[in-house]
């Protein structure tokens, strides 16, 4: 399963370590994904998505049916 968040598309970046002598090694920066159930009461259904953290607070602000709305607006299922 990929790395990714359904909602806002954050994936894992790449960057380095560096150490007190500056020396630089790879490393990846993992997005702060969790699985989260939210019922949508238009639909009358649980649905499950992999989200990002950022994306938890957007639908707290938002609202579940707003966020769906401008997925289904981009083309994508859930």
């Amino acid at each position: 399963m990929a790395r990714v968040c359904e909602i806002t598309g954050k994936k894992p970046m790449s960057g380095h370590h560096v150490s007190h002598a500056n020396n630089k090694t790879k490393r990846r920066f993992l997005p702060n994904l969790q699985r989260r159930k939210f019922y949508v009461e238009s639909e009358n259904r649980w649905i499950s998505l992999r989200i990002s953290n950022a994306a938890l607070r957007t639908i707290d602000k938002k609202g579940i049916d707003a966020v769906l709305d401008k997925m289904r607006s981009r083309g994508e299922s859930i």
